[in-house]
Protein backbone atom coordinates (compact mmCIF):
# COMPACT_ATOMS: atom_id res chain seq x y z
CA UNK A 1 0.00 0.00 0.00
CA UNK A 2 1.39 3.37 -0.79
CA UNK A 3 1.96 6.55 1.40
CA UNK A 4 -0.70 8.95 1.07
CA UNK A 5 -1.45 12.73 2.44
CA UNK A 6 -4.80 12.50 4.74
CA UNK A 7 -6.35 16.42 5.37
CA UNK A 8 -8.62 16.77 8.00
CA UNK A 9 -10.42 20.27 8.15
CA UNK A 10 -13.57 21.62 10.21
CA UNK A 11 -14.28 23.92 12.63
CA UNK A 12 -13.26 23.65 16.41
CA UNK A 13 -13.88 20.99 19.24
CA UNK A 14 -15.06 18.39 15.79
CA UNK A 15 -12.92 16.27 17.21
CA UNK A 16 -10.26 16.74 14.28
CA UNK A 17 -7.43 16.39 16.75
CA UNK A 18 -8.74 12.71 17.94
CA UNK A 19 -9.59 11.73 14.69
CA UNK A 20 -6.07 12.86 13.03
CA UNK A 21 -4.01 10.88 16.37
CA UNK A 22 -6.18 7.98 16.11
CA UNK A 23 -5.53 7.68 12.71
CA UNK A 24 -2.26 8.28 12.13
CA UNK A 25 -1.50 5.76 14.80
CA UNK A 26 -4.14 2.91 12.99
CA UNK A 27 -1.65 3.75 9.76
CA UNK A 28 1.15 3.67 10.86
CA UNK A 29 1.60 7.83 9.55
CA UNK A 30 3.20 10.48 10.91
CA UNK A 31 0.80 13.29 12.67
CA UNK A 32 1.04 17.10 12.95
CA UNK A 33 -1.57 18.92 14.58
CA UNK A 34 -1.54 22.09 12.82
CA UNK A 35 -3.56 24.09 15.00
CA UNK A 36 -0.98 23.42 18.05
CA UNK A 37 1.53 24.60 16.30
CA UNK A 38 -1.00 28.16 15.82
CA UNK A 39 -1.62 27.88 19.65
CA UNK A 40 2.20 27.52 19.99
CA UNK A 41 2.80 30.97 18.18
CA UNK A 42 0.11 32.66 20.43
CA UNK A 43 1.11 31.39 23.07
CA UNK A 44 4.77 33.09 22.60
CA UNK A 45 3.34 36.22 21.03
CA UNK A 46 1.09 36.82 24.54
CA UNK A 47 4.20 35.71 26.80
CA UNK A 48 6.10 38.04 24.81
CA UNK A 49 3.67 40.92 24.18
CA UNK A 50 3.87 41.11 20.40
CA UNK A 51 1.62 43.35 18.91
CA UNK A 52 -0.17 41.98 15.91
CA UNK A 53 -0.52 45.45 14.28
CA UNK A 54 2.68 45.42 14.34
CA UNK A 55 4.05 43.51 11.07
CA UNK A 56 7.56 43.89 11.99
CA UNK A 57 7.27 42.55 15.01
CA UNK A 58 5.59 39.81 14.13
CA UNK A 59 8.11 38.88 11.70
CA UNK A 60 10.96 38.81 13.68
CA UNK A 61 9.33 36.84 16.99
CA UNK A 62 8.42 34.49 14.05
CA UNK A 63 12.10 34.10 13.58
CA UNK A 64 12.46 33.36 17.52
CA UNK A 65 9.91 30.58 17.27
CA UNK A 66 10.95 26.75 16.83
CA UNK A 67 7.93 24.32 16.73
CA UNK A 68 8.90 20.52 17.16
CA UNK A 69 6.21 17.32 17.83
CA UNK A 70 7.86 14.62 20.12
CA UNK A 71 6.33 11.74 21.53
CA UNK A 72 6.33 11.50 25.34
CA UNK A 73 5.12 9.44 27.91
CA UNK A 74 2.33 7.78 25.36
CA UNK A 75 1.26 10.87 23.58
CA UNK A 76 2.16 13.38 20.87
CA UNK A 77 3.49 16.41 22.73
CA UNK A 78 3.94 20.10 21.25
CA UNK A 79 7.65 21.70 22.40
CA UNK A 80 8.34 25.56 21.68
CA UNK A 81 11.82 26.71 21.80
CA UNK A 82 12.68 23.44 23.66
CA UNK A 83 9.74 23.76 26.05
CA UNK A 84 6.95 21.37 26.48
CA UNK A 85 3.75 23.73 25.83
CA UNK A 86 1.22 21.08 25.67
CA UNK A 87 -0.69 22.01 28.39
CA UNK A 88 -0.35 25.72 28.20
CA UNK A 89 -1.01 26.14 24.62
CA UNK A 90 -4.96 24.20 25.56
CA UNK A 91 -5.66 27.44 27.84
CA UNK A 92 -8.90 29.84 27.48
CA UNK A 93 -6.08 32.80 26.90
CA UNK A 94 -4.47 30.62 24.07
CA UNK A 95 -8.11 29.74 23.02
CA UNK A 96 -9.47 33.24 22.86
CA UNK A 97 -6.20 34.55 20.64
CA UNK A 98 -5.54 32.07 18.50
CA UNK A 99 -7.98 32.65 15.72
CA UNK A 100 -6.95 36.28 15.57
CA UNK A 101 -3.34 35.24 15.51
CA UNK A 102 -3.93 33.05 12.06
CA UNK A 103 -5.50 35.34 10.37
CA UNK A 104 -1.90 37.31 10.24
CA UNK A 105 -0.90 36.72 6.44
CA UNK A 106 2.77 36.35 8.13
CA UNK A 107 1.78 33.83 10.53
CA UNK A 108 -0.29 31.57 7.65
CA UNK A 109 2.76 31.84 5.25
CA UNK A 110 5.09 30.48 7.72
CA UNK A 111 3.73 27.64 9.34
CA UNK A 112 2.34 26.89 5.97
CA UNK A 113 5.38 26.82 4.45
CA UNK A 114 6.60 24.55 7.73
CA UNK A 115 3.56 22.46 6.90
CA UNK A 116 4.44 21.72 3.53
CA UNK A 117 7.80 20.49 4.29
CA UNK A 118 6.82 17.87 7.23
CA UNK A 119 4.44 16.49 4.42
CA UNK A 120 6.56 15.95 1.23
CA UNK A 121 7.47 12.26 1.95
CA UNK A 122 4.04 11.22 2.17
CA UNK A 123 2.55 8.98 5.01
CA UNK A 124 1.42 12.13 7.17
CA UNK A 125 -2.24 12.63 8.57
CA UNK A 126 -2.83 16.18 9.19
CA UNK A 127 -5.68 18.95 10.84
CA UNK A 128 -6.30 21.89 10.75
CA UNK A 129 -8.81 24.63 8.70
CA UNK A 130 -6.67 25.09 5.54
CA UNK A 131 -5.30 21.91 4.72
CA UNK A 132 -6.99 20.49 1.84
CA UNK A 133 -7.46 23.78 0.55
CA UNK A 134 -4.12 25.76 1.67
CA UNK A 135 -1.55 22.99 2.57
CA UNK A 136 -2.41 20.07 0.46
CA UNK A 137 -4.72 20.77 -2.17
CA UNK A 138 -3.84 17.64 -4.06
CA UNK A 139 -3.90 15.41 -0.76
CA UNK A 140 -5.47 11.83 -1.57
CA UNK A 141 -8.07 11.97 1.05
CA UNK A 142 -9.52 14.72 2.00
CA UNK A 143 -11.94 15.19 5.61
CA UNK A 144 -14.14 17.95 6.57
CA UNK A 145 -15.35 17.17 10.29
CA UNK A 146 -18.64 18.48 11.73
CA UNK A 147 -20.95 17.84 14.70
CA UNK A 148 -23.80 20.40 16.10
CA UNK A 149 -23.07 23.06 18.19
CA UNK A 150 -24.14 21.77 21.62
CA UNK A 151 -21.92 18.68 21.42
CA UNK A 152 -18.95 20.58 20.29
CA UNK A 153 -19.75 22.97 23.19
CA UNK A 154 -20.37 19.83 25.49
CA UNK A 155 -16.85 18.70 24.17
CA UNK A 156 -14.85 21.69 24.88
CA UNK A 157 -16.23 21.69 28.09
CA UNK A 158 -15.31 18.10 29.07
CA UNK A 159 -12.13 18.83 27.98
CA UNK A 160 -11.63 21.86 29.96
CA UNK A 161 -12.42 20.45 32.71
CA UNK A 162 -10.24 17.82 32.70
CA UNK A 163 -7.65 20.43 32.58
CA UNK A 164 -9.18 21.84 36.14
CA UNK A 165 -11.19 24.69 34.27
CA UNK A 166 -14.80 25.00 34.65
CA UNK A 167 -16.71 27.36 32.36
CA UNK A 168 -20.34 28.05 31.73
CA UNK A 169 -21.89 26.68 28.22
CA UNK A 170 -22.55 30.61 27.18
CA UNK A 171 -18.95 30.90 27.65
CA UNK A 172 -17.40 28.47 25.70
CA UNK A 173 -20.32 28.89 23.01
CA UNK A 174 -19.28 32.57 22.84
CA UNK A 175 -15.74 31.29 21.93
CA UNK A 176 -16.68 28.66 19.89
CA UNK A 177 -18.87 30.76 17.52
CA UNK A 178 -16.18 33.55 17.31
CA UNK A 179 -13.28 31.39 15.95
CA UNK A 180 -15.64 30.02 13.52
CA UNK A 181 -16.23 33.58 12.24
CA UNK A 182 -12.73 34.83 12.38
CA UNK A 183 -12.15 31.59 10.88
CA UNK A 184 -14.60 31.48 8.07
CA UNK A 185 -14.18 35.29 7.30
CA UNK A 186 -10.59 35.88 7.12
CA UNK A 187 -8.74 37.26 4.09
CA UNK A 188 -5.83 34.79 4.23
CA UNK A 189 -6.58 31.01 3.23
CA UNK A 190 -10.32 30.93 5.22
CA UNK A 191 -11.25 27.62 7.09
CA UNK A 192 -13.47 26.24 4.14
CA UNK A 193 -14.35 22.59 2.81
CA UNK A 194 -12.58 21.09 -0.15
CA UNK A 195 -14.85 20.69 -3.38
CA UNK A 196 -13.52 17.11 -2.94
CA UNK A 197 -13.41 16.73 0.57
CA UNK A 198 -16.28 13.95 2.42
CA UNK A 199 -18.12 15.42 4.75
CA UNK A 200 -18.30 13.65 7.66
CA UNK A 201 -20.59 14.65 11.03
CA UNK A 202 -19.34 12.78 13.94
CA UNK A 203 -21.91 14.05 16.30
CA UNK A 204 -23.46 10.63 17.00
CA UNK A 205 -20.51 8.71 16.42
CA UNK A 206 -18.38 7.42 18.83
CA UNK A 207 -14.51 7.56 18.60
CA UNK A 208 -13.84 3.93 17.55
CA UNK A 209 -17.14 4.25 15.20
CA UNK A 210 -15.41 7.41 13.46
CA UNK A 211 -11.91 5.61 13.78
CA UNK A 212 -13.50 2.64 11.28
CA UNK A 213 -15.08 4.62 9.28
CA UNK A 214 -12.09 7.21 8.03
CA UNK A 215 -9.80 4.12 8.54
CA UNK A 216 -11.59 2.58 5.62
CA UNK A 217 -11.73 5.55 3.53
CA UNK A 218 -8.25 5.88 3.87
CA UNK A 219 -7.34 2.31 3.03
CA UNK A 220 -8.86 2.39 -0.18
CA UNK A 221 -6.98 5.16 -1.52
CA UNK A 222 -3.64 3.31 -0.47
CA UNK A 223 -4.53 0.43 -2.42
CA UNK A 224 -5.51 2.53 -5.76
CA UNK A 225 -4.32 4.76 -7.41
Amino acid sequence: MRNIIIAIDGHSSCGKSTLARDLAAALGFGYVDSGAMYRAVTLFFLDHAVNLADEDAVVNALDDILIEFKHADGANRTFLNGQDVEEDIRSMRVSELVSPVAAVPAVRRALVSQQKALGRKGGIVMDGRDIGTVVFPDAELKIFLTAEPDERVRRRQLELREKGVDLSADIVRENLLERDRIDSTRADSPLRKADDAIVIDNTQLTRQEQLELVQGLARAKMTTG
